[in-house]
């Protein structure tokens, strides 16, 4: 059976390890990673298209100059999309979340199985941790930096407001990133959480070992004389 103390530290860094897989989780189903204003101009009129999505689907309404205002619509992301690139980058942010999950998934079930046992595998113990929760917040990171760059370089927000609407020429667009993805910031740090807990619990592991291993450098002098 494991000590106490290693008991409680990797006990706490499994609450941090699941707390990251319900974020991910929460991120994949949830539909606010971003709302742009996407705006267009014709030769009677300007329009401007609000569409509001996440990595499946959305909702889209257009507002005319004159007032007129569209009901809202419900879209899924995949269908609307006729950019082969920006269907793309969508499809790889999924498959990077889901591997996320995954490591997050296996981070948990280590730090679960050291919280209750000694495993006899090396990499079982904190090794193991390290890499399931440094691999899950890189795929993190990759993932918040390609959901922007699919904005900006592919158009993404104008390409579904346009297979929303039959629309003129595209003037300018204004976005602003919702809860959805700002809280994959809070998965990296609860991954960086668990590390530096296990780190710890590892180095004071490390010290005590060291210390056994030379009990005569602490033995007083008459008992080495001795």
């Amino acid at each position: 059976m494991p000590s106490r103390k290693k008991s409680a530290m990797f006990a706490s860094a499994f609450l941090t390890c699941v707390g990251s897989f319900v974020i991910i989780c929460v991120a994949l189903a949830t539909q606010n990673w971003i709302s742009s204003n996407v705006h267009f101009s014709g030769t009677s009129s300007n329009a401007t298209v609000t569409v509001t999505y996440g990595l499946f689907s959305g909702t889209c309404r257009q507002y005319v100059d004159a007032g007129l205002m569209f009901p809202e619509e419900n879209f899924q992301v995949a269908a609307k999309l006729g950019n082969t690139k920006a269907k793309g980058t969508i499809t790889a942010i999924i498959v990077i979340l889901i591997l996320g999950l995954l490591t997050s998934l296996l981070s948990s079930g280590f730090t679960c199985t050291n919280a209750v046992s000694n495993p006899y595998q090396t990499f079982l113990g904190p090794i193991g941790v390290y890499t399931w929760n440094s691999l899950c917040g890189i795929f993190i990171l990759i993932a918040m930096i390609l959901f922007p760059v699919n904005i900006e370089e592919n158009g993404l927000s104008t390409e579904l407001a346009r297979g929303c609407y039959s629309l003129p020429t595209h003037v300018k667009s204004e976005h602003t990133y919702g809860y959805s993805y700002w809280i994959m910031l809070l998965i990296i740090f609860l991954n960086i959480a668990s590390i530096i807990i296990i780190y710890f619990y590892d180095h004071a592991r490390y010290s005590k070992k060291k210390e056994q291993e030379r009990p005569i450098e602490n033995a007083p002098k008459d008992v080495i004389l001795f």
